[in-house]
């Protein structure tokens, strides 16, 4: 009955020795006269997904995780992986030929400051590191008395014998109507901040401000529509892009070039060096810049000034077309959640559905809209003690069967034209537990806390993160990421610089759109995660003295009043359950059938104490 298009199940390559490979890379290494290399899972451009022909960790090491980095010596090699991995890396990655080690605490120089010995060279490619990484290897060599040496050609490359062609998907124009604002508005926004930062020229690489400026999108990596390109803005005359020209249709070239010199994607250092030879200071991007930039302009003469890409603000912040468009995403979107709840609610208790299942129905829901381009992220559907795993990802093997007595988590997202989507709902299989009405009603309460919040302009998601987490810490309970991360339009479902969590030091601007997903982890028991997105709006408050700012709910779809401790929650609380359940009802409503449309009613029914 259903099927999915965007995502697969098949279990990655697991245990295999690769014993091969690694010893070809490791003569490779010895005829370049490297003691070892470092291979992190990244492109130049270190974007969270990467296309087949960058995933140079996992064809060496088997690991296919979006996180983690190996370093080869000539006797040894390690894996590192932060803790969502550690047990997925254990399966899948040679133990005999590799060790795992922790990505973050402590961090990989640690391990290189004990195994390097004095005189070793370590090879890096320049093109696959920041500045900063590139400096904290150079500082753990020097402090083993070894030497940090970047390589002109990546030797992994060398010893890849069938690896996969560079992507060449098509760029598309992103139309006004989605976009709201003209590539010549935008290249003036980004002049004025240039003239704040006090540079001559600014570059962008990440593909993602290259997409938002130029107003286009493609298709080089998965389930985000990125055109994978690099441009650079002169303070004064006109952009270049370098984008591969196989990508562009004749209209796609002509859009670009109203704005903007289009050039091959080998020309953006020889563009840098003339601009470099000038003496000029150049803005690059701390977070996303290779380091290979940076080493470029510093040896031809300029000043490269790393700080944050100004772009990533002015992209964050949504205009009223970008807002209108999410709105209408949001409502499409919700029709086939709503769709995909009433069939779960309907099968699951029968004892014969699959995670797989469940993945499945809801992409062809979504599918069947008839404008769906892609999943925003490959679901996280876990049910029973897979649900307590964060970042799940199901697989054939791992494929567990949706029971009675079980809480279904599913975390799914999807890609419009007009809006990108990303929502939590944990769904009770059957009778819960006291103790899984108990925490899921913690967690609601955190998500409400959230969603009612009222704040000053100027404040941060640091600020902010506890009050999703105060009813949870009552019971001496908490949840290990982030409240919530930053959501593009038709871009990234993951998108800086703001986010509620500890680390959010970005101010929440009006016109951002941020997700709201506290949660609660039971390891091997269940998990729970409710989700929705919020738009950062104006709050309007009586004698108000500074300007004040609040969150709009974006996502339409009920929560599982199941799993709702009525007697938990003060009456603020539910009431604004009961109306936000209304808006569902009221907005999704219309766009359902009749057995579907009374499936919602009763599921928003007003709750009472």
């Amino acid at each position: 009955m259903f099927e999915a298009q965007f995502q697969t199940f098949e279990d990655p390559e697991g245990g295999v020795a690769l014993t091969a490979r690694l010893s070809a890379f490791r003569e490779e290494l010895l005829r370049r006269q490297l003691t070892g290399f470092v291979i992190p899972r990244s492109d130049s451009q270190q974007n969270e997904y990467v296309p087949p022909s960058e995933e140079r960790l996992a064809w060496i090491s088997g690991f296919t995780g979006s996180a983690g980095l190996a370093i080869v010596l000539n006797t040894e090699a390690a894996v590192f992986v932060d803790g969502r991995y550690t047990l997925q890396a254990a399966k899948q990655v040679d133990t005999t030929a590799w060790t795992i080690q922790p990505l973050a605490d402590p961090p990989p120089e640690n391990w290189l400051s004990t195994h390097l010995t004095a005189g070793d060279r370590l090879g890096f490619d320049p093109w696959l590191h920041t500045s900063a990484a590139a400096e904290r290897l150079a500082k753990a060599c020097k402090k083993a008395g070894a030497e940090l040496v970047p390589v002109d050609s990546n030797p992994v490359d060398a010893v890849w014998s069938e690896r996969p062609a560079p992507p060449l998907g098509p760029v598309k124009v992103h139309g006004l109507q989605f976009a709201g604002e003209s590539e010549s508005d935008k290249l003036a926004r980004i002049r004025a901040e240039m003239t704040k930062l006090g540079v001559e020229a600014l570059v962008l690489s990440d593909s993602h401000a290259v997409a938002w400026t130029f107003n286009i999108r493609g298709a080089d990596v998965a389930h985000t529509p990125l055109p994978l390109s690099y441009a650079l803005i002169p303070k004064d005359g006109r952009a270049t892009i370098f984008i591969d020209s196989r990508k562009l249709s004749n209209s796609t070239r002509d859009h670009l070039e109203k704005n903007a010199n289009v050039e091959e994607p080998d020309a953006v250092m020889l563009r840098l060096a003339g601009l470099a030879r000038t003496g000029a200071m150049i803005g690059l991007d701390a977070a996303t810049a290779a380091d290979a930039l940076s080493r470029m302009i510093s040896a031809e003469g300029g000043k490269p000034m790393r700080g944050t890409d100004p772009v990533a603000m002015l992209k964050a912040v949504k205009n009223t077309a970008e807002i209108a468009g999410t709105r209408v995403a949001h409502q499409r979107d919700g029709a086939a959640l709503v769709r995909f709840l009433a069939w779960i609610d309907r099968e699951a208790p029968k004892g014969t559905l699959t995670e797989i299942d469940a993945v499945e129905a809801l992409e062809t829901f979504r599918r069947e809209t008839g404008v769906l381009k892609d999943v925003s992220f490959p679901t996280i559907a876990g049910t029973g003690p897979n649900g307590a795993i964060v970042h799940y990802r199901v697989t054939r093997k791992s494929n567990r069967r949706i029971s009675p007595g079980d809480l279904l988590l599913i975390d799914s997202g999807a890609q419009y034209e007009d809006g990108t989507t990303d929502v939590t709902r944990t769904i009770a299989i059957g009778d819960p537990t006291d103790e899984m009405r108990d925490r899921f009603t913690r967690v609601l309460r955190g998500h409400i806390a959230i969603a009612r919040a009222v704040f000053p302009d100027g404040v941060t998601g640091a600020q902010i993160d506890a009050f999703a987490r105060q009813f949870l810490w009552h019971a001496g309970i908490d949840f290990d990421h982030g409240t919530g991360h930053g959501v593009g339009s038709y871009l990234s479902v993951h998108e800086g610089p703001a986010r509620i969590s500890k680390l959010g030091t970005t101010p929440l601007k009006r016109g951002m759109i941020l997700s709201n997903e506290p949660g609660y982890y039971k390891t091997d028991a269940f998990g729970i995660r409710i989700e929705n997105l919020e738009l950062v709006t104006e709050a309007t408050i009586d004698g108000a003295e500074k300007p004040m700012n609040g969150f709009e709910t974006l996502t339409l779809a009920p929560i599982d009043r199941r799993l709702i401790n009525a007697h938990r929650i003060s009456k603020r609380e539910l009431d604004w359950l009961n109306t936000y359940h209304a808006r569902v009802r009221e907005e999704i409503g219309p766009l359902l059938d009749d057995e579907t449309r009374a499936w919602l009613d009763a599921a928003t029914e007003p709750m009472s104490h």
